[in-house]
């Protein structure tokens, strides 16, 4: 039988080889700055090449419509912060497809930016928002074969999108345990270990 110590604290756990429309779970004693508890959706990907995402669950105090001129909705709309790199550039990822020209595809039922022009008259329509788009500042990346370490290194797990709504739903801590439970029994142990240590 596996002892407590093995099963709370086993990081070393087979993971998958990541591609685009990836999602990387980071490990639970990650402690680095942008990346504690984070899940990060892989928008571009080539094995031997550099690698780019956005981490999913980690909301800053600023509205969309303190970022950007003419959101004329009365609702604040929700910012994250994609990683710390180019953190004055604005993303979007989005199930919208051909709604929103210029998309570019990551997997069958999600989309990252296209025209600002139309995503904005999409927003002052009043359409629904949550589940269909999600704004963020900056974004993470890697340099070639960068990522592949990390994997290696058990820094992250690797997951595949289930389902693209759910994906544009939630946030924080709450979001990273929902995927690592997705993951399964061999994952369990990850989920006692809080974001912050002083909640133990």
């Amino acid at each position: 039988m596996k002892s407590i110590e093995n099963f709370i604290f086993n990081i070393d756990i087979p993971t998958g080889e990541p591609q685009k429309g990836s999602l990387l779970v980071s490990e639970p004693f990650l402690k680095e700055e942008w990346f504690s508890h984070s899940v990060i959706c892989l928008i571009e990907h080539e094995k031997n090449s550099s690698s780019m995402g956005v981490v999913m669950n980690r909301r800053i105090p600023f509205s969309l419509q303190k970022l950007m001129d003419g959101v004329e909705r009365r609702e604040k709309i929700p910012v994250y912060c994609g990683g710390p790199m180019s953190r004055d550039r604005l993303f979007f990822i989005h199930r919208l497809g051909d709604v929103i020209p210029d998309s570019r595809q990551v997997t069958d039922d999600l989309f990252v930016s296209g025209d600002f022009r139309v995503m904005k008259e999409y927003i002052n329509s009043g359409e629904p928002l949550e589940g269909r788009i999600r704004f963020f500042v900056g974004y993470s990346g890697w340099e070639r074969h960068q990522l592949e370490g990390e994997i290696a290194n058990r820094v992250w797990a690797v997951t595949s999108i289930a389902n693209a709504r759910s994906l544009l739903t939630g946030y924080g801590d709450a979001y990273w345990h929902r995927y690592v439970r997705s993951m399964g029994d061999p994952y369990k142990g990850w989920l006692y270990h809080p974001e912050n240590i002083h909640q133990n």
